[in-house]
């Protein structure tokens, strides 16, 4: 299970709204390519760009970017976040 968990403050919606990314905390040892192909498998979207960074409390998370013509709003509507 690469995706652990979606994040949903504030901010992460915002960025749902205006950029089409969603952000997810996901296994520390995960690769961005396991990252992508798990978000496009489990949602059925198309993924353009990943970010990761790890947080101070040793979490990793990533910032998925959805290519145009697949929306960030409809995946957050799967997971209940917006």
């Amino acid at each position: 299970m690469v995706l652990l968990y979606p994040i949903t403050t504030e901010k992460a919606v915002g960025m749902i709204e205006r950029e089409n990314k969603i952000i997810f905390i996901v296994e520390r040892d995960s690769t961005k390519q396991e990252i992508k192909k798990a978000v496009e498998e489990e949602f059925e979207v198309q993924v353009e760009s990943i970010n990761t960074l790890i947080t101070l409390d040793g979490r990793k998370k990533a910032f998925v970017k959805l290519k145009p013509g697949f929306s960030a709003d409809e995946v957050a509507a799967k997971l209940k976040i917006a």
